[in-house]
């Protein structure tokens, strides 16, 4: 039980980081936002957004209030113990500014794929990937086929999320919180699918030090990295696998996560991947999934959801918006537990009956 003082003080410091830590990331897309007017004026226009919501696109006032109230359900999950306060920025200061740097550098990049329309420039020849796969997403410098990319994707998420992205990844630590009290964790095999760059993992890891986890990717780079993130722990590890064929035996993990892949998969592969999950899980284990808000889930965010593909290379997205994503994973077998909107992102928790 933590004392009041305790309390006081973890909340005073935590309110501080935080609140640089949005600072630094909304300044770095303002930041953005002027070197993109400049890039912008020798390139062709971007086409305008068309924007059906009724309530249009939130200010950036309205994205602080929700950005807000996300991180105060962080720190209550912090407070009632559920995970370790968090580490967000990798390298402390002087990681930030080095990110910062690099962001920016690449950012005309991005803004000329943007107005080209360029997000054919990877190579698919001999790659043994899925086509869907091997496109620029988010018109993104090499899309996920290099060191550099993977050294670049936390910083580009998080500075189109205000900061916001790692609390919204943490609230997928609540649900295995509470696998993980009735298990021992040193006898539980958890996957993550299309891991990317590991930033959930470092969570994961930290907060469950012997949890025996496996991270799955079909970029090198990017398991590279997610290894990294999970450590050497004996029974961890990270390999190069399409999601909707793991290799893996049929009930092989007590937990099976997977962090915005939904989103970025073409209509037909998204119930090949949940029955691939729901494969891999065993009878009584749990499937947690995170991924983009839906249209409705929150009313005065659904401009903003309209918004996005139309500011980047997201070809599926539009159809993610109206999918049943629980319907698929309740096909492949699952039960649903819980579901709630955190921020601008979803959280689903589906559990395997036993003899499923």
């Amino acid at each position: 039980m933590m004392r009041p003082v305790e309390r006081v003080a973890l909340r005073a410091r935590f309110g501080l980081i935080q609140a640089a830590r949005v600072g630094w990331y909304a300044s770095q897309s303002y930041s953005g936002t002027r070197l993109a007017a400049r890039v912008g004026q020798d390139l062709p226009p971007v086409p305008k957004p068309v924007i059906e919501a009724e309530a249009g696109v939130p200010d950036r006032a309205v994205l602080l209030s929700y950005v807000r109230d996300l991180l105060l359900r962080d720190l209550e999950n912090i407070e009632n113990g559920l995970y370790p306060y968090p580490r967000d920025e990798p390298g402390g200061l002087a990681g930030l500014v080095k990110r910062r740097r690099l962001y920016l550098a690449d950012l005309p990049n991005i803004i000329r794929r943007r107005a080209t329309r360029s997000h054919q420039e990877i190579e698919r020849e001999a790659s043994g990937r899925p086509r869907y796969y091997m496109q620029n997403f988010h018109f993104q410098t090499d899309g996920w086929m290099s060191e550099e990319s993977a050294a670049l994707y936390e910083t580009q998420v998080e500075t189109l999320f205000l900061g916001a992205a790692a609390a919204m990844r943490r609230q997928a630590l609540v649900p295995i919180a509470d696998l993980v009290r009735a298990r021992d964790q040193r006898h539980m095999r958890h996957l993550d699918v299309a891991s990317g760059s590991g930033a959930f993992l470092r969570d994961v890891r930290r907060a469950f030090p012997r949890l025996n986890i496996i991270a799955s990717d079909l970029s090198e780079p990017y398991v590279a990295m997610a290894r990294g993130a999970i450590g050497s722990r004996h029974g961890s590890g990270a390999i190069v696998a399409a999601a909707e064929n793991l290799p893996f035996a049929d009930g092989a993990f007590d937990l099976v996560t997977n962090i915005y892949l939904f989103h970025e998969l073409p209509p037909k592969v998204r119930p090949l991947v949940a029955a691939e999950i729901a494969r891999a899980v065993a009878p009584g284990g749990r499937v947690v999934i995170v991924d983009s808000l839906q249209t409705g889930d929150t009313p005065e965010l659904d401009g903003l959801l309209e918004l996005f593909p139309q500011l980047f290379h997201e070809p599926y997205y539009r159809s993610y918006l109206t999918t049943d994503i629980a319907g698929l994973f309740t096909d492949a077998g699952l039960s649903l537990e819980s579901m709630w909107p955190a921020f601008v992102s979803k959280v689903f928790v589906f559990r395997k009956p036993q003899g499923g």
